[in-house]
């Protein structure tokens, strides 16, 4: 089946912000630990594998995980919804604490 290209090059980034454990640097935030680093960035791409979305770029320090997804800003709010629902739930259950932050991400 032919691509129709509309928005076939359409890009949207949501970062979600992690719950400060001390001063605002990268490396005091719960993503500054690579094993947690590792078991969102992997959650990430099994759900863009799941549900069809591509995943294009990821970034993270300490305090935030930046996505790049194709699609519109909608699928990657959605996106990032669900990877926070998981990764939340993990590790609460894991650390007994919050992973991200209670006012949300931002989208772009």
């Amino acid at each position: 089946m032919a691509d129709s290209g509309s928005h076939s090059d359409e890009r949207s980034t949501v970062v979600l912000r992690s719950q400060a454990l001390g001063a605002l640097d990268d490396v005091n935030g719960p993503l500054g630990s690579d094993d947690v680093r590792r078991i969102v960035i992997a959650t990430a791409e099994a759900i863009a594998e799941r549900t069809g979305v591509r995943l294009i770029a990821t970034s993270v320090d300490g305090n935030a995980l930046a996505l790049t997804v194709a699609g519109p800003t909608l699928v990657a709010i959605g996106f990032a919804s669900e990877l926070r629902r998981v990764t939340e739930a993990w590790h609460r259950a894991k650390f007994g604490n919050p992973l991200w932050n209670a006012t949300g991400s931002e989208g772009s």
